[in-house]
C-alpha cells in the first residue's frame, strides 16, 4: 500500500477563490525563524516501536508546523523538499515545480492564514515576465494535512488545488509561452500566405517551414498563465501577459503555379510534382497527393526509370559514345553482366540514330554502351554535371539524389534509371532545369539570404547542353512525350520514364520536362507508363506558367 492509500484524511479542503487586488508579493518566514522550518516537522522515523506511533487527527501545532514547512520550502524554490512533505511526492514535485523552476516566474510569495482544524488557507502571488513585460497574478487557496496511519507523520494531503483552486485531477498549471513555437505564416513569393486549407499538397512542407524557421520568423509565442488539460491544451486563461504574434517565413513558391500543381496531382492517388525556375533554381511549386502526408516530392527515393536517360545521354555525349545525328544501335536485346536487357514490347530501331533512340526511349541503346564505361562514370557525371548527390541546402529537408557505384549488370541497369539509382520529383525537375539553363542552379525553397543558404555548385556549364535540349525537344514533339506535351507552345523539352518495382503490380510513372523558364517533374507510383500517368501532371503545371 502506498503512502497516499495509508492516509486517514482527517480534514477536508475548503478552497477559497479570490483575486487579491494590490496583493504585495513577499516570501515566507526564513527557516531560521522560530519553528517555521522543515526541521520542526515530526520526523519520519519508520523504525519507531508501534506503541510510539502517533495517531488521531493532527493537532493544531502539527498542522501549523507541517503547513509552514511545506509553504516555506515551496516559496524558497525547493519543489523537491516541499513535495516530500506531501502524501504524493511524485505528483506534487511536478506540479510545484511549475512555479519554482520556470524562468518566466518571479519570486513566489505565500502567506498562510489562520489554521482551521486541519486546513490552512494561504495567499499565493507571483510575477510573470515576458521580455520587458511583467504582471502579477494573485489568488487564494487552501491545503489540508493528514496523518499517515502507519508512520504517524503529518503530511500535506496532496491535490492539484494546492497549486490553484480550479485545477482538477487531470489538469495542470502552465506558465509562460503559449506553446513551444510561435505561430508562423509561410508566405509565397508575392507575400500571400500559403495555408494547408488552400494548398493541402503542401502540408508536409508547411509544417517543416514553421518548425525549422520559428526563431528566424520574428514571431512571438506570447505568454500566459493557463489551466491545461491532460493533452496540454489550454482550457482556461488565468492571466494573459502577451498575445501570440505570428512570424513570417518567405518562400520562392508561386501561388498560381502551386494551385496548378495541387490540381494536377489531386486525382493521382499518390502522385507528386515539383516545378523549378531553371535560370535561378527557385522552387516554384511542390505538391503531394500522398494521403498520409509523406513528402514524396522532396524526400522521396525512387528509381527514376527512363527519365534518367537524360543524365546518361549527357555522359555518352561527353565521352564520345553517342552523337544525336549518328547511327546508334537499338537492338531488341542486349546482354551485360549476365543479365539480358530488352526494350518495351521488344521493339528495335534498325539503322536509327541516337536521337531516334532517345525519343523512343530505347533501353538497349544505352545499355549497349555499358562495356565502354567505368563503374563510377555515371555517378561522377551526375554529380559534376547535374549536381546530383551533392549536399543541397534548399531550406527544407530533401533527398538530393543517389547514384552509387555499381558493377556489371547493376551498373548497366543504372544507365536506364533502374538498379540503385534513387531520385524524386525535385531532383528530376532539376535535371530538366539544368538542361534548359545550360548549367546547374541548385534548387532552393526559401530565399538564400533569409536562411543563409550555401548553394552547391558544379564545375561549370553543362557540356553538350544544346544537343541535350535538341534531344528533349524531339521527344516532346515527336517522341514518347509528345501526347502529354501537345498544345504547349514555347521552348519545350521532355522525357518519359517507367520504373519497375519488385512486388509492385504496375510500374512507377515518371515524366520530366521544361517550357521556357520553368521545369517540372512528377512521379505517380504504381500507375503505369510515364507519358500516360505522369505526363499530364507535368504538362498541366507547365501550361500554367506565363
Amino acid at each position: 500500500m502506498d503512502r497516499k492509500q495509508r492516509l486517514a484524511v482527517l480534514g477536508g479542503v475548503c478552497v477559497t477563490v479570490a483575486t487579491l487586488a494590490g496583493f504585495g508579493a513577499y516570501s515566507l518566514l526564513d527557516s531560521d525563524e522560530g519553528d517555521g522550518g522543515s526541521d520542526t516537522v515530526a520526523g519520519r522515523d519508520d523504525d519507531k516501536p508501534a506503541d510510539e506511533v502517533p495517531s488521531g487527527p493532527p493537532t493544531e501545532e502539527e498542522t501549523t508546523e507541517t503547513a509552514d514547512a511545506f509553504l516555506t520550502a515551496w516559496a524558497g524554490g525547493d519543489a523537491e523538499a516541499a513535495a516530500e512533505l506531501t502524501d504524493d511526492p511524485e505528483a506534487a514535485r511536478a506540479a510545484l515545480a511549475v512555479l519554482t523552476e520556470n524562468d518566466a516566474v518571479g519570486a513566489l510569495a505565500l502567506e498562510p492564514g489562520a489554521v482551521d482544524g486541519t486546513g490552512v488557507p494561504y495567499d499565493i502571488a507571483f510575477e510573470v515576465t515576458h521580455g520587458e513585460q511583467a504582471q502579477e497574478l494573485a489568488y487564494a487557496s487552501e491545503l489540508a494535512v493528514v496523518r499517515d496511519e502507519e508512520s504517524g507523520e503529518v503530511l500535506v494531503d496532496w491535490a492539484p488545488t494546492v497549486v490553484h483552486p480550479r485545477l482538477s485531477e487531470d489538469q495542470t498549471l502552465q506558465v509562460g509561452p503559449r506553446g513551444e513555437l510561435p505561430p508562423v505564416e509561410v508566405l509565397a513569393e508575392d507575400g500571400s500566405e500559403l495555408t494547408a486549407e488552400e494548398f493541402p499538397g503542401l502540408v508536409p512542407v508547411l509544417n517543416e517551414m514553421r518548425e525549422r524557421y520559428a526563431e528566424e520568423s520574428g514571431g512571438d509565442a506570447g505568454s500566459a498563465v493557463v489551466i491545461a488539460d491532460a493533452e496540454g491544451e489550454p482550457v482556461e486563461t488565468l492571466l494573459e501577459l502577451a498575445e501570440p504574434v505570428a512570424g513570417q517565413v518567405p518562400t520562392t513558391l508561386d501561388p498560381a503555379l502551386q494551385q496548378a500543381a495541387e490540381a494536377a496531382v489531386a486525382g493521382t492517388g499518390h502522385g507528386a510534382v515539383v516545378a523549378i525556375q531553371p535560370s535561378t533554381g527557385a522552387i516554384r511549386a511542390i505538391a503531394n497527393a500522398e494521403p498520409d502526408g509523406t513528402d514524396i516530392a522532396l524526400e522521396g527515393s525512387y528509381a527514376p526509370g527512363s527519365t534518367f536517360k537524360i543524365v546518361t545521354a549527357s555522359l555518352l555525349l561527353e565521352q564520345g559514345l553517342a552523337d544525336p545525328g549518328a547511327k546508334h544501335p537499338c537492338p531488341k536485346f542486349f546482354e551485360h553482366g549476365g543479365w539480358e536487357f530488352q526494350n518495351l514490347d521488344e521493339f528495335e530501331i534498325e539503322n536509327g540514330t541516337f536521337a531516334d533512340s532517345f525519343a523512343r526511349s530505347c533501353n538497349t541503346a544505352f545499355i549497349s554502351q555499358a562495356p565502354e564505361l567505368a563503374d563510377d562514370d555515371l555517378g561522377a557525371h551526375a554529380r559534376n554535371a547535374f549536381g546530383l548527390g551533392l549536399e543541397w541546402q534548399t531550406g527544407a529537408t530533401t533527398m538530393d539524389g543517389r547514384v552509387p557505384v555499381e558493377q556489371q549488370a547493376q551498373m548497366a541497369a543504372q544507365l536506364i534509371g533502374q538498379g540503385a539509382v534513387r531520385m524524386n520529383p525535385l531532383t528530376m525537375a532539376s535535371v530538366s532545369a539544368t538542361v534548359k539553363n545550360g548549367a546547374f542552379a541548385q534548387p532552393h525553397l526559401v530565399p538564400v539570404d533569409f536562411a543563409g543558404l550555401e548553394l552547391a555548385a558544379t564545375d561549370g556549364p553543362l557540356p553538350h547542353a544544346d544537343q541535350l535540349r535538341s534531344l528533349m525537344n524531339r521527344t516532346a514533339t515527336n517522341g514518347t512525350a509528345a501526347e502529354a506535351m501537345a498544345g504547349l507552345g514555347g521552348d519545350i523539352g521532355a522525357k518519359t520514364g517507367s520504373a519497375e518495382v519488385d512486388g509492385q503490380e504496375k510500374p512507377n510513372a515518371w515524366f520530366t520536362g521544361y517550357r521556357n523558364d520553368l521545369a517540372a517533374a512528377a512521379v505517380v507510383p504504381n500507375s503505369g507508363h510515364g507519358g500516360e500517368f505522369a505526363g499530364p501532371v507535368v504538362a498541366e503545371v507547365l501550361a500554367a506558367a506565363p
